[in-house]
């Protein structure tokens, strides 16, 4: 008898990077990509994209709107490894080199429907007060080379206020 293949189901995303809040930065564009098990392939869509620079809106919220459309579909034989989407916030330094502003990640929701999602952004910070000046000083901020290991739990132990992206489905 003949082994029978293995079934398959399909995980549609479909949304966008709505807004985020970042009181003391302006002028801010924002990345994204997914994270996911290696059982796990995307089917069509794009798995990663770069959003539009925006300025704060002129109302009370000050917010950054990007309205930045996400849309891929995966497939997979099981649920472990479901995707997450990484974010990644990017803007100008005083001395005009883009430097990262937050990284955040969170799960695709389990369920269907429309959701609504708000992500902690952190930055990654120097160990030490010469690390520190020797970074603003040559106006090159720790970042990741990877922003795909926001994803992960290791390794990433930040500290600050973190300001906030605002996700929806």
């Amino acid at each position: 008898m003949a082994a029978a293949a293995p079934s398959v189901f399909l995980l549609m995303v479909n949304g966008q990077v709505e807004s985020a809040q970042f009181p003391e930065y302006d002028d801010l564009y924002c990345k994204y990509c997914f994270v996911y098990g290696q059982d796990w392939a995307p089917t069509a869509g794009l798995e990663e994209g770069i959003s539009q620079i925006t300025s704060k809106s002129q109302d009370a919220r000050r917010a950054l709107v990007w309205n930045f459309p996400i849309d891929v579909t995966f497939k997979s034989t099981n649920p472990y490894g479901w995707p997450q989407i990484v974010l990644s916030v990017y803007g100008p330094d005083v001395f005009g080199n883009d430097v990262v502003r937050g990284y955040g990640a969170v799960h695709v929701p389990l369920s269907p429907g429309r959701h609504k999602k708000t992500i902690p952004m952190f930055v990654p910070e120097s160990t030490s007060k010469l690390q520190k000046f020797t970074s603003w000083f040559m106006g090159r901020r720790p970042e990741y080379t990877d922003p795909k290991v926001v994803a992960q739990g290791e390794g990433r132990e930040g500290k600050g206020s973190p300001p906030w992206a605002g996700w929806a489905w």
